[in-house]
């Protein structure tokens, strides 16, 4: 019988992904990350809802305390992030630094499992002429979550499972009753796991970040008026800004150095071009070659045209849009795309 460690997280995917492999005959053995105190599907809340499946399933449950790391990898990397400036993407970091990485390590190490799995919505397949795995959308497009898994190496993506990536979220629930789980009906999670622990994100970073008074000034450095903290604004933002205009103003950069936050019209945060760094390469060898995609500069928006021009032996990239973009914002990750297939994606680091 073959083994599978799935990573619980204690709502109704990642149940729904370990009861689909217990059912299939896999010997399941439930694990579940301790990454912070506090309420939300990671932490103390979901442990319990995690081990009262495991019961149901009669497995077995590990609990791993990971507290420390995701202090380093995710809280005090966001917590730079945004004193400097910028609006990190916390998720793709957690999953490759904080939860698939050291999951893998516990299986293969401590239990002596080569295989994790995970609730999320995704496929993996192996494309045997190259020699790699290959990361795929999954087939329900409003659920996919490959986006936050581009920065999964082939060793780990050869160790994954995503029992949820051929399936919609609607079948994941009816699967979820059919088996009688307790999670079937649980409340999705909307939110990044920090904002649901704390509210919002800015009640969380005001824990570590002082509010400290700026000027808010246009493009052409005029002050119109005055702000709390640069962390309290992202790029291409609208709402709440706290000046009054005739026209609308969004927020076109963050100046970190001067702490200001720097707004204009509409065009103004737009930008035909932009930079990523610490870029992976998902399904294809790094390309020596400038290379057609898809990119996405946000988990939410439509893949639109580019030109990936790699650079530093592919460790960077430059982005060309076929059309300028709204709201690119440095921080959050681009991931490009052929169809289905994740070529590779890095963070945003300057725009144009």
């Amino acid at each position: 019988m073959s083994k599978v460690v799935v990573g619980l997280s204690g709502g109704v995917d990642s149940s729904t992904a370990a009861a689909i492999l217990h059912h299939q005959g896999y010997e399941v053995i439930g694990l579940t990350l301790w990454l912070m105190k506090g309420k939300g599907q990671c932490c103390s809340e979901g442990m319990v809802d995690a081990a009262s499946l495991c019961e149901e399933l009669d497995i077995p449950h590990h609990i791993v305390d990971t507290r420390q790391l995701f202090q380093e990898k995710i809280v005090d990397y966001i917590v730079a992030g945004y004193s400097a400036g910028f609006t990190p993407l916390p998720c793709s970091q957690c999953n490759r630094a904080v939860k698939f990485g050291p999951m893998l390590s516990y299986a293969q190490e401590e239990l002596g499992v080569d295989k994790i799995a995970t609730g999320h919505y995704a496929r993996v397949n192996y494309n045997e002429e190259t020699g790699r795995y290959e990361l795929l959308r999954a087939v329900d497009r409003h659920k996919d979550q490959s986006y936050f898994l581009y920065d999964l190496t082939q060793k780990l993506l050869a160790g994954c499972m995503f029992p949820l990536g051929e399936i919609t979220k609607t079948e994941t629930r009816r699967i979820a009753a059919d088996y009688g789980l307790q999670t079937a009906e649980k409340p999705e999670s909307q939110d990044l796991c920090l904002v649901e622990a704390h509210g919002s994100m800015q009640t969380f970073l005001e824990q570590y970040i002082q509010p400290q008074k700026g000027e808010i000034v246009d493009v052409q450095g005029k002050v119109l008026g005055q702000h709390d903290g640069i962390h309290r604004y992202t790029i291409g933002q609208r709402k709440g800004i706290g000046v009054a205009a005739a026209e609308p103003l969004y927020v076109v950069a963050l100046d970190a150095m001067k702490n200001r936050v720097i707004v204009g019209d509409r065009e103004s945060a737009t930008e035909p071009s932009f930079t990523v760094d610490r870029v992976n390469w998902v399904s294809i060898a790094p390309p020596t070659a400038p290379i057609r995609a898809e990119v996405q500069i946000r988990y939410r928006t439509s893949p639109v045209l580019v030109t990936v021009i790699p650079e530093d032996r592919g460790h960077r990239a430059k982005l060309v849009f076929d059309e300028p973009q709204f709201g690119v914002t440095p921080g959050q990750a681009a991931v490009w795309y052929e169809g289905d297939r994740v070529l590779g994606g890095g963070i945003i680091e300057q725009l144009s």
